[in-house]
C-alpha cells in the first residue's frame, strides 16, 4: 500500500472503530483504519463474546433444572471442555480473516503496526519489523483504543502473575480454584462462569457488588452466587499477594485472614488505552481519558475525536457502537459540508450516553436496566417516585421457572411524569430491557404506556405490574 493519504485516519480496529470506518466509508470518504492486535478486538476476542460464551451453558442447564419436566431429562453436568471449544468458535481460534475481509469489503484501508499520533492530523505507525510510515489525514482522526485492566496498587500482585479480563476469557481450561479481586460486571460475571465450569471460586469485593447498579442487584446476584457455591467476601481488602507456585496464590485480606486458589483475576476496572498513542504530540497527557461533545471530537480540536472506552462516557461494546455511528456520520458531514445536526436526539451525536445507557450483567440472576438509579435521578436533583414489583409474581414467570425469583424497579420524573430508569433482576432478563430503554429514550409519558399491552402470560406483565403500583390517572 503506497498511499499516504486519506480523509479520516481511525487508531484502534475494534468494534467501535470499525463502526466510525463504515460509516464513514458509507458516505463516500476514504479510510484507513490502524491496529497492532486482532482486527474487531476486546469485544470479539476477550471480552463480550468469548465471556457470554463462558456463561451460556451453564445458564442453560440451571434454566432446564428449573422446569419440572425438563429437569429429569438432566443426566450429568456441564461439560467444560465442550464450553471452551464453543468459545473458540466464537473468537474463531484468535483468527481476524474474517474481520480483515469485511473491511475489505467495506473498501476500508487496513494498515497493521503500533499507531501514534505525530502532529496535527499525522500518524506515526510502527510496524512489528520495526518498519516506519507516515500518515496524512485530510479531515479527521479518531482515537479508537479502548481500555486495558486497571491494576491495584497491592504488594506482590503484579508479580503473582494476575489474570485479567483476557487471561479469563481465554483460558483453556478452568483452574480448581480461582481467587477474584473486585465487584463489578467482569467480577461478578466471571465469578458466575466459573463456578459453573466447576471451579471453587472467592470473590473478594471491598465496596460490594455491582455498585453502580441498584442496590437490590448485587445483593441478588451475590446470594444466588453463594448458593451456587461460591464464597463472596463483602468489605474485605487485599493488603498483599503472594505466588508460591504455578497452581497457588496466596491472599491476605485486611481482617488478617488469608485466601488461598490456583490463579487469581483482578477485575477492578478499567484504564484509559492511551499511555502510547503520541497524545503529548498534541499537547494532551499520556494515559488519560479524553473528553470529548456529544459528537465525539475531543475538546479543544477541529479534527480529533474519540469513540468507544477511551472518552469514558460509557464502557459498553454497544454504546461505543452508538457512538460511532455518531461520529462516522458528523466526520462526513462535516467533510462534505453538509448540514448538521447537533441538537439533542439528533442524527450527529450520542445523546443517550448521557441517561439513557442499556446495560446487561450476564450473572445468574441477569441484571438488565436502562437510564438512571434511584440514587442518580436524586444527585440529579429529579422529584422521582420509585416503583418497586416482585418480578416472580407475574404469570409469565412462574411459566418460565419453578420458584422464579426476581425484582423489578421503575423510577418516575414525576414532573414530567415519564420513566427514567429501569431495572430488572432475575433469570432471563436480557430480553425485558430494551422495550424500558424505548420508554427512557422515547420519554413515553405514563399516561400513554398504560396503552402498551403486555402481551400474557409473559414476564413483560411486570410493565403492567409497575403502572398499578404506581397507579392509573384519574383522567
Amino acid at each position: 500500500m503506497s498511499e499516504t493519504e486519506w480523509d479520516v485516519i481511525v487508531i484502534g480496529a475494534g468494534a467501535v472503530g470499525e463502526n466510525v470506518a463504515g460509516r464513514a466509508a458509507e458516505r463516500g470518504l476514504s479510510v484507513v483504519i490502524v491496529e497492532n492486535e486482532l482486527i474487531g478486538g476486546e469485544c470479539s476476542y476477550w471480552a463480550c463474546m468469548p465471556s457470554k460464551a463462558l456463561l451460556r451453558s451453564s445458564s442453560a442447564l440451571r434454566a432446564a433444572r428449573a422446569v419440572p419436566g425438563a429437569r429429569e431429562a438432566v443426566t450429568g453436568e456441564v461439560d467444560v471442555a465442550a464450553v471452551f471449544a464453543r468459545r473458540d468458535s466464537f473468537t474463531s481460534g484468535w483468527d481476524d480473516s474474517s474481520q480483515v475481509e469485511w473491511l475489505q469489503s467495506a473498501g476500508i484501508d487496513l494498515v497493521r503496526g503500533h499507531a501514534r499520533l505525530a502532529g496535527e492530523r499525522v500518524v506515526h505507525v510502527t510496524s512489528d519489523d520495526g518498519a516506519g510510515r507516515e500518515l496524512t489525514a485530510r479531515h479527521a482522526v479518531v482515537v479508537s483504543t479502548g481500555s486495558t485492566a486497571a491494576m491495584p496498587d497491592i504488594p506482590g500482585l503484579a508479580e503473582a502473575t494476575p489474570w485479567t479480563s483476557r487471561e479469563a476469557t481465554s483460558a483453556t481450561s478452568a483452574p480448581a480454584s480461582l481467587a477474584i479481586i473486585g465487584g463489578g460486571v467482569v467480577a461478578a460475571e466471571m465469578a458466575t462462569a466459573y463456578t459453573g465450569l466447576g471451579s471453587t471460586v472467592t470473590l473478594i469485593a471491598r465496596s460490594g457488588l455491582l455498585g453502580s447498579s441498584e442496590p437490590f442487584a448485587g445483593e441478588l446476584v451475590g446470594s444466588a452466587l453463594t448458593d451456587a457455591g461460591a464464597t463472596v467476601l463483602i468489605g474485605r481488602s487485599p493488603v498483599a499477594v503472594r505466588r508460591l507456585s504455578d497452581e497457588s496464590v496466596e491472599i491476605d485480606l485486611d481482617d488478617g485472614s488469608t485466601v488461598s486458589a490456583a490463579e487469581v483475576l483482578v477485575a477492578t476496572g478499567r484504564s484509559a488505552h492511551t499511555a502510547d498513542v503520541g497524545l503529548e504530540t498534541v499537547g494532551l497527557t499520556p494515559g488519560d481519558w479524553l473528553p470529548v461533545d456529544d459528537t465525539m471530537l475531543v475538546e479543544g480540536f477541529d479534527w480529533l475525536y474519540a469513540t468507544g472506552d477511551v472518552n469514558h462516557r460509557s464502557l459498553l461494546t454497544h454504546q461505543g457502537k452508538y457512538q460511532a455511528r455518531a461520529a462516522g456520520d458528523v466526520i462526513a458531514a462535516r467533510a462534505l459540508g453538509s448540514e448538521l445536526s447537533t441538537e439533542a436526539w439528533g442524527t450527529h451525536v450520542a445523546t443517550a450516553d448521557h441517561a439513557a445507557v442499556p446495560q446487561v450483567t450476564f450473572t445468574d440472576p441477569e441484571v438488565a436496566s436502562v437510564g438512571l438509579t434511584a440514587a442518580a435521578a436524586e444527585e440529579a436533583g429529579l422529584d422521582i417516585r420509585v416503583v418497586d414489583y416482585d418480578l416472580g409474581a407475574v404469570a409469565g414467570s412462574s411459566l418460565h421457572a419453578e420458584g422464579y425469583s426476581g425484582r423489578a424497579r421503575m423510577v418516575v420524573d414525576e414532573a414530567r411524569s415519564v420513566v427514567v430508569g429501569a431495572t430488572f433482576v432475575g433469570p432471563d432478563v436480557a430480553e425485558l430491557v430494551h422495550a424500558a430503554t424505548i420508554a427512557v429514550v422515547g420519554e413515553v409519558p405514563l399516561s400513554r404506556l398504560w396503552h402498551a399491552v403486555p402481551a400474557y402470560p409473559t414476564i413483560n406483565e411486570v410493565w403492567l405490574r409497575l403502572l398499578e403500583t404506581y397507579g392509573r390517572p384519574a383522567q
